[in-house]
């Protein structure tokens, strides 16, 4: 498949070509990444996550719920993309509202990973994900609650983008958790991840959370010879499989014969990670998700009365969002809101002040994005496991920095590798020169 940096010099009858290339290989490879072929017009075409609205589209967010509804206007984003030479081509998979780590509690079935069909491609953006590393994307649209776009892009071998927190409009992405929530670019490459983040930025009126700081373009200034001050979290790689300590071991002396300075550090446990995000979360879901009642939005599940059509039509929720939604209830409860979600709230910024206390002496942070590989299909069989690979990328979104995930190499299956970096709040130049940097030094 051709770069984003390639395509955006060919022509619109060749990109019309590439279209139905991809639409052809996307329905002969069975990976199950698109559960839609739509095409918003002429430009390069991006693969869209099923939870961003695209006028006059089925937007569904891997969701029985939604079945039947059409988006009456378009995203930021897809203005944004619009604006810049891009359309919008293709729905992909994902995790149900954007709640799993696997793509396995979809509607539609479950993503396989191109890397190995019985493998899970990540989650929640795992249809993203794998559609570029398969070829049948030129490059992909995901959203990051928990780490949706970096996982999935570890799991996969591409490269995928999480911005700072406001820096990409959020109005017209089905809300998971507000506070939370960020669109960003899967793609090929770095440079390609840089284009597409370019072109994804604004200040949005519509977007309360929106930031109104200048914006220059990365793409422009990028530098892989800048030399970086990069931290690494010794105590985090513990809790790695061995094929990850040693490709984050490997990475590091890269790095450092690059030319960049590697300190060491330690962060709180990872625990206190999950805990405070999986409280935050699904209170924050909880208030989202009230609103599929079967009379504003829903597929609605006529009853005998009202609360039989109420609680018939939540029923078509999957078992993960049912659960979440249940714990949500429970940490906003008047009986314990102070005792876990007031609580997490607080430990939030000692998250954020840890984070700021490295990048006092750091540019970037180095971290793993996921404890093991991609595990295989059907291997999580309780969910507290699955919330356990999160461990590494959650952090980053309770703090509301931005990070990037790149592979580094592959296990002895052939399954890929990836690596993150995080970065300081609002300085995406520095993650994106040290991500092509690294890109440059480990050279798949």
């Amino acid at each position: 498949m051709i770069t984003l940096k390639e395509a955006l010099t060919k022509s619109q009858e060749e990109l019309d070509a590439l279209k139905v290339e991809m639409e052809a290989k996307a329905r002969k490879s069975g990976l199950n990444a698109y559960v839609g072929f739509e095409s918003a017009g002429e430009g390069v075409p991006i693969l869209i996550k099923d939870n961003i609205q695209v006028k006059d589209w089925a937007v569904t967010s891997g969701s029985e719920i939604l079945q039947g509804y059409v988006a009456p206007y378009n995203a930021t984003v897809i203005e944004n993309l619009k604006a810049k030479g891009f359309s919008a081509f293709g729905r992909a998979n994902m995790d149900e509202f954007a709640m799993g780590s696997t793509t396995e509690s979809s509607f539609y079935g479950v993503t396989r990973n191109p890397h190995g069909e019985d493998r899970v491609p990540g989650g929640s953006s795992g249809g993203s994900a794998a559609a570029v590393a398969g070829g049948m994307a030129i490059a992909a649209l995901g959203s990051d609650t928990g780490g949706s776009i970096r996982q999935p892009a570890a799991y996969c071998g591409c490269v995928g983008m999480k911005p700072t927190y406001g820096r990409v409009s959020r109005f017209g992405l089905a809300s998971y958790a507000s506070s939370l929530d960020q669109i960003g670019p899967i793609t090929q490459t770095v440079e390609d991840a840089a284009i597409l983040y370019d072109a994804l930025v604004s200040h949005d009126e519509k977007d309360s959370t929106s930031s109104d700081l200048p914006i220059e373009s990365i793409v422009d200034n990028l530098n892989a010879d800048r030399k970086l001050t990069i931290a690494v979290i010794d105590n985090y790689v513990a809790e790695a499989s061995e094929d990850i300590q040693n490709a984050y071991a490997d990475t590091i002396k890269a790095l450092k014969k690059a030319g960049h300075t590697i300190i060491h550090g330690n962060m709180a446990n990872t625990k206190y990670d999950i805990a405070t995000y999986y409280i935050v979360a699904t209170a924050e879901a909880t208030t989202n998700l009230a609103r599929y009642d079967g009379i504003r939005y829903g597929n609605r599940q006529e009853g005998g009365n009202l609360a039989e059509t109420f609680t018939n039509t939540r029923d078509l929720f999957g078992d993960e969002v049912k659960r979440r939604i249940l714990l949500g209830n429970f940490v906003l409860s008047s009986g314990y809101y102070d005792a876990y979600y007031l609580k997490a709230q607080k430990v939030r910024h000692l998250i954020r002040d840890e984070f700021n206390e490295i990048f006092e002496e750091a540019d970037l942070i180095l971290s793993p994005v996921a404890p093991t590989v991609a595990p295989k299909i059907g291997s999580f069989h309780d969910p507290l496991e699955m919330y356990k690979s999160d461990m590494y990328t959650i952090a980053i979104n309770l703090a509301g920095l931005p990070a990037i995930s790149v592979p580094v190499g592959k296990d002895g299956d052939g399954m890929p590798i990836g690596l993150q970096l995080i970065g300081k709040a609002f300085d995406e130049q520095a993650l994106f020169d040290g991500a092509l940097s690294l890109e440059q030094v480990i050279n798949l």
